[in-house]
């Protein structure tokens, strides 16, 4: 059923021409950015509706963008990638874009098959949410429609990247254990498993060595196994004081892991985490981190995904989101 808004309404509305509402509405030049997210804010609050296979067919476009997750970051524990994800389907929609998510098993992955909306030309862009292997990320390279990398990156690879500056995060949360009087601090998390994780681990390590502390070799705990399913954690003999974990997800079950053990936090044992995402908050005690700003990321992410659809901008290579850190009470002062 047609909608009874027109373009006229939203004109009349705002006191603006019928020719200023089509641009905003279809992304055009000739409107500022503040006055095109005005219209469009209007438009959604009348009701109106685009009529978009008449402008899917005029412009040659599906105005759909795919989201490929590989599974492994989909689990019942992974919650920060559904929180990115939704921010991004939200976000398209201002532009009148669909987000189509494809979850990635490990055998398309292994066998580097794309998803099939891909070759039924359903998408115009990609955003690969989550790292790939190799294999995947070189196919990645040389399809025909634009694609961006979302909270990792690979330097072989001419793909722009968006990330929160995980190096500076993790740096920041260990002068903080350290201002607290840790020396002896521990890592967790499968360095070999994500640039995300990677470069936590060398925030983590470069905080180390400005303060003339050695990091032992049994103070990095793996958390995944190759498939990158969770494994039990296996503590060193010399226990340390602090642990700096990966993610909120793994602070979380360490916690819990400890407290069976018959330890306490942060009573016994000092922990921060990574993400800010529910896993900080219903622990107990709740967890000091680094908040991720997901809107900003994911804006970012749909910037720049569209300016390649659209042909308007350039390589951009690795941008980075700042993060913050969230003060709570799962860090005691020794």
């Amino acid at each position: 059923m047609k909608s009874s808004i027109s373009m006229k309404n939203i004109a009349r509305e705002l006191n603006v021409s019928i020719v200023t509402v089509s641009k905003a509405l279809n992304d055009k030049d000739g409107v500022s950015e503040e006055l095109k997210q005005k219209i469009k804010d209007l438009a959604d609050k009348m009701g109106y509706r685009y009529n978009m296979m008449a402008k899917s067919m005029r412009d040659g476009l599906s105005y759909n963008i795919g989201v490929i997750i590989p599974e492994q970051f989909l689990g019942d524990d992974k919650s920060y990638y559904f929180s990115v994800f939704k921010h991004l389907s939200q976000i398209m929609e201002r532009y009148q874009y669909c987000a189509i998510l494809q979850v990635l098993n490990s055998g398309d992955e292994h066998n580097v098959i794309l998803p099939k909306f891909y070759y039924d030309k359903k998408v115009d862009g990609l955003i690969v949410l989550g790292q790939v292997n190799k294999a995947y990320i070189k196919a990645l390279k040389n399809i025909e429609i634009p694609a961006i990398f979302l909270d990792f990156y690979d330097e072989s690879t001419n793909v722009d990247s968006i990330t929160v500056d995980n190096y500076s995060g993790a740096y920041e949360l260990t002068n903080y254990l350290i201002k607290n009087g840790h020396v002896n601090i521990a890592f967790v998390g499968d360095i070999y498993a994500t640039s995300s994780i990677q470069d936590r681990y060398l925030g983590m390590c470069k905080s180390l060595l400005e303060h003339g502390i050695k990091l032992r070799e049994d103070y990095v705990i793996c958390d995944r196994d190759q498939h990158g399913k969770y494994i039990e954690l296996k503590f060193p003999k010399d226990m340390p004081t602090a642990f700096v974990c990966n993610c909120d997800g793994i602070a979380y079950n360490l916690i819990i892991k400890l407290k069976e053990m018959g330890y306490s936090v942060p009573e016994d044992f000092s922990v921060v985490g990574f993400d800010n995402d529910i896993y900080a908050t219903i622990s107990e005690p709740q967890i000091t981190t680094v908040e991720v700003d997901v809107e900003e990321m994911a804006g970012t992410a749909v910037k720049s995904i569209l300016g390649k659809v659209k042909k308007e901008n350039k390589s951009q290579g690795r941008s980075t989101i700042k993060g913050r850190i969230v003060y709570r009470e799962s860090v005691k002062k020794i």
